[in-house]
């Protein structure tokens, strides 16, 4: 598996260009920003575009999934909590509030042990909620891609709509924290003292989840 981490938008969200290797089939996680250069990127590569993969439903993660959609014919993936909660007028009214641009519904909606494939890869969905009620992380062999979820050495919001501390701490600590201690964890801001980190080292420093 080959992995990009690409700061995009005024946000400064991490978006990953994730891409199989042998068959040049790829997917963006939170394309949220920079569009034209992330598309001109990836085809620069010979890279074939198969899904826009929303981590959750915030507009500063999914602004970006209109135009991705429209230059390359991707398929938008979303919990399908989410892509009901956010995809609705009251989700879109509350993303343009923000300045941001509304996605469309998605393409596919994805729930729990679910399976987002392409090529050799095989990235399972782990449903992650409390900062928003569909948000997901992504796990394949030795990675873990977290969108607001975990982040280096801190945690997501819980004070916004939909939000659950509580749920939020039971998601980590029951469906990150067992991951393997050597799991690459890419998160999706530059919140820390560097751009990833590993389940082992977050369990251990991070001071959220050492009290």
């Amino acid at each position: 598996m080959n992995i990009e981490q690409i700061k995009v938008g005024f946000m400064e969200v991490f978006c990953y260009l994730v891409s199989c290797p042998r068959t040049r089939e790829a997917l963006f996680i939170d394309p949220a920003g920079n569009e034209s250069e992330l598309v001109n990127h990836m085809q620069e590569q010979g890279l074939t575009l198969m899904y826009i993969v929303n981590t959750h439903g915030h507009a500063d993660h999914t602004c970006g999934n209109k135009k991705v959609k429209a230059l390359t014919g991707a398929k938008i993936v979303m919990h399908e909590v989410d892509d009901q909660v956010f995809n609705s007028p009251e989700g879109e009214a509350m993303a343009r509030q923000w300045g941001f641009t509304p996605s469309p519904r998605a393409d596919i909606t994805v729930n729990d042990g679910d399976r987002i494939v392409i090529g050799d890869i095989s990235l399972e969905v782990i449903h992650t909620p409390g900062h928003s009620p569909g948000g997901i992380c992504l796990h394949y062999d030795a990675h873990v891609f977290t969108g607001d979820t975990l982040f280096v050495g801190a945690i997501g919001r819980t004070d916004l709509p939909g939000s659950s501390y509580d749920q939020f701490m039971r998601s980590i600590r029951e469906r990150l924290l067992v991951l393997p201690p050597e799991t690459v964890v890419w998160p999706g801001h530059d919140y820390g003292s560097r751009p990833a980190s590993t389940i082992g080292h977050e369990k251990a420093e991070n001071p959220w989840l050492t009290e």
